[in-house]
């Protein structure tokens, strides 16, 4: 008997228990303890029938995500599941699903091979494997339109979105929803199917439901994953796989899917996704700070600022249903600040994502005010003002004055140093950045920048903070820009080169469009507010090196009062609903200024876009690694990810780094650095990894052997 599954018996109910914690996944020993079970109920004349139900938690939440890696490395092309799930089907005797938490992925083909499903009003049945640039690889694209039709199966399977039970049930993927205890209900409805006989039906043999569509459905479905799943694959491949289920009969469906799940398996993209889906695990876990150390309670925050991304902060916080206090220092700024945020939760109740009630609940708990009264009171601070190092100072030197012992000071800058920041407070070891991405009730990332004193306390409460308030918390290291935003500068500088040098605006912008990347530089310029990044240039103007060549389109947009998107105008114009249109007085201005410093412009390929924007958020990366300022390179590429719109398919900037060849790029920032000068110097570790013929990835697994030693 495996170990991970249970046998026993409730009268002529044969039950088999799932028994792998904490998700009941799908690793080995467990489809072999199912198909076990269900040739000892064969064998028992006293069993009539048989329950499957995941004890603990859930179901079963889906395959173990390791197995697809391992079977890439050995090469291996079949799914171990499928044996068990005929045998399932097979069974003469009836079997029923318990489901209860999840079914998804292979948790749902188990499920669709018994002959009956039931399950708990909470519980959720789905085949997201398409977020892991997969499609359901055990004829589940074949059994899921003969339970619930064609249309939703495509759904299911081309979105991998889940199914709540109430409307799995409606569609015909359940056959009853269980009140009270599970198994109890699964077991009566068992004894129900065992007094009325067989035989019982095997979903593969059920064909009814597949009629009622055409190729122009699929094609439809093709072009809307084209439009919502830009570059991705496997959406793509899940609608062929589901069409085939209506052109084919079962067998031959099957192949189809087989043959598409291992062309989906051996790709960089799905390699690149479960790179990102172990990745968030793993930014996580941060040396020194384990599940002993202590952390501080959250009840009650304050935010300074009700800006763009003050009022986006306080938004977090009361989506999380812990109450804040947001302080502005006008009335002007503060009404504003607090009908955007109603505008944000009325658009999201308009848009069915919650009913009025909640938005009203979350609005109470936002307390506006013009002064520091309750911040006495408050455990967390999170200021969100302009970026300027003497007015955070300020700010924070009254904070020190106000707040009560063991509150924790936070900052959202994006750029200043946290240390100088913390020199305001005589308490430093409670000063951390918490950078949040614009807009901060969106965005996942929250970007944690630990400064020279903070504490072990601190560090581990804003970590697990970022859980409570939904983000993906990666702590990063104290430097100017940090990760994200360091390595931006020298990204955006590329983009603003190739424009300098012959480029439009918007190629640039498309080049990366086509990458996958969500916005292109430029237009991400706008976005964030050029007058932001002018700001941000004079905060640091004394740290340019004599003799350099440095951007300066930029700065003329900003002379020009085109600071984005908030003016109609910046490198683009703007319609009323926001939307990018190129301006000719843009490309007028960039051949007038270039003619005027005496540049020749020149053709630029996309292919040379892609290169010098990549290889330089690259170059930019090894640094940071080398420097510490990152932990892994893994926590990169989930900043850009999470915080940046980097197409997930891709892995993130170093692991498109890997999959290039670091030789390759190396080679490639050798001939930049003869062309462009010492903005290209290659980064140490880049050039030491290279000669070595290793990869970021090695680079992560053998400092993380080295820290376990």
């Amino acid at each position: 008997m495996s170990e991970l599954v249970k046998y026993s018996k409730q009268g002529e109910v044969f039950v088999i228990t799932i028994d792998n914690p904490p998700v009941n996944a799908l690793s080995p020993g467990v489809p072999e303890g199912i198909a076990e079970g269900i040739d000892r109920a064969a064998a028992d004349p006293e069993a009539k029938g048989v329950v499957i139900i995941g004890g603990g938690r859930t179901f079963i939440a889906g395959a173990d995500i390791r197995e697809f890696g391992k079977m890439v490395a050995s090469g291996k092309r079949g799914v171990a599941l499928l044996p068990t799930l005929l045998k399932i089907e097979d069974s003469a005797k009836p079997v029923v699903m318990a489901i209860h938490g999840t079914a998804f992925g292979g948790g749902l083909e188990t499920a669709m091979a018994g002959h009956y499903r039931v399950a708990v009003a909470s519980a959720q049945v789905g085949q997201p494997e398409v977020k892991l640039g997969l499609i359901p690889g055990a004829a589940g694209t074949q059994r899921l339109p003969r339970l619930c039709g064609v249309e939703l199966a495509t759904e299911m399977c081309a979105l991998g979105d889940p199914v709540k039970a109430p409307k799995a049930l409606q569609a015909g993927i359940l056959d009853r929803i269980v009140d009270g205890d599970l198994l109890e209900g699964a077991v009566a409805f068992c004894r129900e199917k065992i007094a009325a006989g067989g035989p019982y039906p095997k979903t593969r043999d059920r064909n009814d439901k597949l009629g009622g569509v055409d190729a122009a459905f699929f094609a439809g479905w093709r072009e809307r994953c084209r439009k919502e799943r830009r570059g991705l694959m496997a959406p793509l491949a899940a609608v062929d796989a589901v069409e085939a289920a209506t052109t084919a009969d079962f067998a031959r469906g099957c192949e189809t899917e087989a043959e598409l799940f291992r062309t989906c398996l051996f790709s960089d993209q799905s390699r690149a996704l479960i790179h990102a889906f172990f990745g968030e695990r793993e930014v996580a876990k941060v040396p020194g700070v384990g599940k002993d150390t202590r952390t501080l309670d959250i009840r009650a925050a304050g935010v300074i600022g009700a800006g763009t991304m003050g009022g986006g902060i306080a938004m977090v916080y009361a989506n999380a249903g812990i109450p804040v206090r947001l302080r502005e220092t006008t009335r002007e700024a503060l009404d504003r600040g607090m009908s955007t945020i109603r505008k944000n939760y009325q658009n999201s109740v308009n848009k069915g994502r919650f009913p009025e009630d909640v938005m009203d609940k979350r609005m109470a708990l936002i307390t506006p005010q013009l002064d520091y009264s309750g911040f006495e009171q408050v455990d967390i601070v999170v200021e969100a003002v302009f970026e300027g190092m003497a007015l955070k100072k300020e700010i924070f030197g009254e904070l020190d004055r106000i707040c009560k012992p063991g509150c924790i000071l936070a900052s959202n800058t994006s750029t200043l140093d946290i240390d100088e920041i913390a020199s305001a407070t005589s308490r430093p070891e409670f000063v951390i950045g918490h950078h949040f991405f614009s807009p901060a009730n969106v965005m996942r990332l929250l970007e944690i920048v630990r400064g020279r004193h903070t504490s072990l306390e601190v560090i581990a409460t804003s970590m697990n903070l970022s859980k409570t308030l939904s983000k993906v918390g990666v702590l990063v290291g104290n430097c100017r820009g940090f990760v994200g935003n360091r390595m931006v500068a020298p990204y955006g500088r590329e983009a603003q080169f190739l424009v300098e040098e012959g480029a439009s605006a918007e190629q640039v912008d498309q080049a990366l469009y086509g990458f996958g990347l969500a916005m292109g530089p430029l237009a991400m310029s706008d976005l964030a507010g050029i007058d932001v990044g002018w700001r941000i240039r004079q905060e640091f103007k004394d740290t340019e090196i004599p003799g350099r060549r440095y951007p300066f389109l930029a700065d003329v947009l900003y002379e020009m009062g085109r600071y984005g998107q908030k003016t109609g105008a910046g490198w683009y114009q703007y319609d009323a609903n926001r939307r990018p249109v190129p301006d000719p007085a843009v490309a007028e201005m960039i051949e007038r200024e270039t003619a005027k410093r005496g540049m020749q412009r020149r053709a630029i390929s996309n292919q040379e876009i892609i290169e010098r924007t990549q290889y330089a958020l690259v170059n930019e990366g090894a640094r940071i690694l080398q420097e510490g300022i990152a932990l892994r390179a893994v926590d990169i590429d989930i900043i850009y990810i999470m915080g940046y719109g980097y197409p997930a398919h891709r892995g993130g900037p170093m692991w498109y780094a890997d999959t290039v060849g670091l030789q390759k790029v190396y080679e490639r920032i050798c001939e930049f650095e003869k062309e462009h000068g010492a903005w290209w110097t290659p980064a140490p570790l880049l050039k030491e990894l290279a000669a070595q013929g290793k990869n970021f990835a090695q680079w992560d697994k053998e400092k993380a052997q080295t820290a376990a030693a």
